[in-house]
């Protein structure tokens, strides 16, 4: 495995990746939320981080992050990625080498909060809405 920077050549392939991973995790998502979303990632979330790709031997997309203004803004894995160690590489590179400090994470992704707490991120606050307006919790975390 590599840890790459995401080109927009990758954009297609990071935003399968994306729905692949929400679609695992974001059970409290309905189909129209991710279709809402989707066209976002691909058309300006992508272009607005700092992105980097870990790709396997073959250069397929494993996982990604994105980091902007020392906020991990999105890491999400492939789901067959899960528990590889993936997240953690993909993690520690963005506070090593890009500086993230915060992260704000869906507080119905219990799986993601944990991930997050075992890195040495803590709550230091909650918004009943996300970034959109929309009724999803998030908690703001710090290391």
């Amino acid at each position: 495995m590599e840890i790459v920077v995401g080109v927009e050549s990758d954009y297609q392939e990071i935003v399968a990746v994306w729905e692949a991973s929400v679609r695992a995790t974001h059970d409290f998502l309905a189909e129209e939320d991710i279709q809402f979303f989707k066209p976002l990632i691909l058309n300006e979330y992508l272009a607005a981080v700092t992105l980097y790709c870990a790709k396997n031997e073959d250069g397929t997309i494993l996982g990604f992050i994105g980091v902007a203004e020392h906020n991990v803004e999105m890491l999400f894995l492939a789901p067959e990625s899960r528990g590889k160690g993936i997240g953690r590489v993909l993690l520690q590179f963005a506070i090593n080498n890009l500086g993230a400090t915060k992260v704000d994470v869906n507080e119905q992704n219990p799986s993601a909060v944990g991930f997050y707490e075992h890195m040495g991120f803590k709550v230091v606050g909650r918004s009943p809405l996300d970034g959109m307006g929309k009724p999803f919790p998030l908690l703001h975390m710090e290391l």
